[in-house]
This record gives C-alpha cells, sequence and structure tokens, in this order.
C-alpha cells in the first residue's frame, strides 16, 4: 500500500465532508468548487500553518506529532476510527509499530480458541482475521454463515469475497448498502494497520478489479470501529432473522477478533436461532462424523 497516496486521499475526503458551518466559521457567501472545507480553514482550526497543513495532505506525516495529529483530528471532527486510522497511517510512514500488531493471523486457531468457540452452544460464533477471513466457527456459527461455507469461491472463507463476488450474497445480506459499507470500511481500517499485508493487499486488488461497488465504496476511504451492533440475514434454511453481534479483539492472538451473535428470549429471532440450533442438532445426530 501506498502510504502517502492513502493518506492524501484520506485527509481530502475527510475535508470534503464538513461544511464551514458545521466547522462553526463563517462561509463569505461565496460560492465554493469544492464541497467541504478548504486547507487553509483546516490548517486554522488545528492552529498550523496553511504550508504545513498543506505538507501533511500531500502525505507527509512522518514528522508530525501526536498533538498535531490530534489538532487535526479535531479539526475535521474525525471519529474514534477516523482517529485511530490516521494515527495508524502516521505510525505506518514512521515505520514504527502501530497502536496494535495488526498480524493477520494464517490458518487454525489455536486448540483453546476452539474450545472456547465449542463452548457457546447457544450463540453462533467465529472468529476471522483482519483480512476478514473466517478461521473457525462453533457448529451454530457455521450453520449461520452456511452459504459462505457452501460457495465455489477459493479458500480460506472470506466474507468480503463472497459478498462482491458470489450472487448468492445479496439474499444472504438483506441490508446490502449498510453490509456493502461495513465490510469495505472494516477492510480499510485494516490496510491502515497493516499496509504491509500483501495477502490484504491482493484481495483488495481482486476486489477492486472485478466489483464495481466495492471499487467505489474504497474510494470514499470509509473506516468504522465494529464492535457491537444488529445485523440482519436473509438465512436459506430458516428465512428472515437479525441479530445482535459482539466482535472482541483478542490481545493473547494479535490480528483475531472472536465475533458472538445472540437474540433477546422471547423474540421472534430467538424462536429463529432455536430451530437453527435443532436443525445443527439434527445434522449431527445423523452425521455423528460431522465437525
Amino acid at each position: 500500500m501506498d502510504t502517502a497516496h492513502e493518506i492524501r486521499e484520506f485527509l481530502a475526503t475527510r475535508r470534503a465532508k464538513i461544511s464551514p458551518r458545521q466547522a462553526g466559521l463563517p462561509a463569505y457567501g461565496t460560492t465554493r468548487r469544492v464541497p467541504g472545507l478548504r486547507r487553509e480553514e483546516v490548517a486554522l482550526l488545528a492552529g498550523v500553518s496553511i504550508d504545513y497543513y498543506a505538507r501533511l495532505e500531500r502525505g507527509q506525516l512522518a514528522g508530525a506529532s501526536e498533538e498535531v495529529l490530534d489538532a487535526v483530528c479535531g479539526a475535521l471532527q474525525l471519529d474514534d476510527a477516523e482517529r485511530a486510522h490516521l494515527h495508524d497511517l502516521a505510525a505506518a510512514q514512521r515505520r514504527r509499530p502501530p497502536r496494535r500488531t495488526a498480524r493477520a493471523a494464517k490458518g487454525a486457531v489455536p486448540a483453546s480458541l476452539q474450545r472456547v468457540l465449542d463452548s457457546m452452544t447457544g450463540s453462533p460464533a467465529f472468529i476471522r482475521n483482519g483480512r476478514l477471513d473466517i478461521l473457525a466457527t462453533n457448529p451454530l456459527g457455521r450453520a449461520l454463515y452456511a452459504p459462505l461455507f457452501a460457495s465455489a469461491l477459493p479458500e480460506p472463507v472470506n466474507i468480503a469475497r463472497f459478498q462482491f463476488l458470489d450472487p448468492t450474497s445479496r439474499g444472504f445480506f438483506p441490508d446490502w448498502n449498510a453490509a456493502v459499507n461495513t465490510t469495505v470500511s472494516l477492510l480499510r481500517t485494516e490496510a491502515g494497520r497493516a499496509p504491509s499485508d500483501t495477502e490484504l493487499t491482493g484481495l483488495v486488488g481482486e476486489l477492486v478489479t472485478r466489483s464495481d461497488e466495492f471499487r467505489a465504496a474504497w474510494a470514499k476511504h470509509n473506516v468504522r470501529l465494529h464492535h457491537t451492533g444488529r445485523k440482519p440475514f436473509g438465512h436459506p434454511d430458516i428465512g428472515e432473522i437479525t441479530l445482535d453481534f459482539d466482535a472482541m479483539e483478542l490481545p493473547a492472538h494479535p490480528g483475531l477478533t472472536l465475533t458472538a451473535y445472540s437474540a433477546a428470549p422471547g423474540t421472534p429471532d430467538h424462536d429463529a436461532l432455536c430451530l437453527l440450533a435443532s436443525l445443527v442438532a439434527t445434522s449431527q445426530d445423523q452425521d455423528p462424523a460431522r465437525p
């Protein structure tokens, strides 16, 4: 990844999203050729010279202090994910470790983590890396994500590759626009954390080449933190179901995230989840050797 290019595009797209009114600046009644703030306005808000901010937006963050970066974040009204992303890009340019080691794990997860997954009998759960490869699941998690495991796409099972390259994904992700924004934003966030991950670069290159939707979403340079929320699914066996999710990074295993789904008892979604669990149990009874 060209870090300087990523910095330029990220700062320019964030600047374009903030109007003078939102920043508390007078607009002077002039017609603007481009949306958002001008560079000199960001410099004013951040308390730096226009020339210095222009250098930052040209991708030269290596010499910027944490205080300057925080001032730019404040001027551009960045959220927590965007702030972290800018600091990660600066760290990458300084050739220092970013906030957390973003080493994308490969292969099988440790047996202890698989045991943790298997102990979660009432919740679909899986472990992924930053590239959105699904590395391990419990039986209910595999059943929930059955369309991904049934896909003809090459292994490892990858959420982004399935979403943009398998036509069945539109039925599985009924809130398509939200799913697209989440997936691309997570990959963009990981690219800031791990700019030298060649497998991530290869995945992004594949998707940019093969999917117009991915290419358009990638160009927005949006990032996000994805720790909790609700997600709808269109499951081929149980129909529509919306589940709460909690995603937890695993500090002892850098680059890995455990995601678990649940539904409030007494709701139709909980009933649907119980139905999925019964289908899993029936399948295991019929084929005890099946994992």
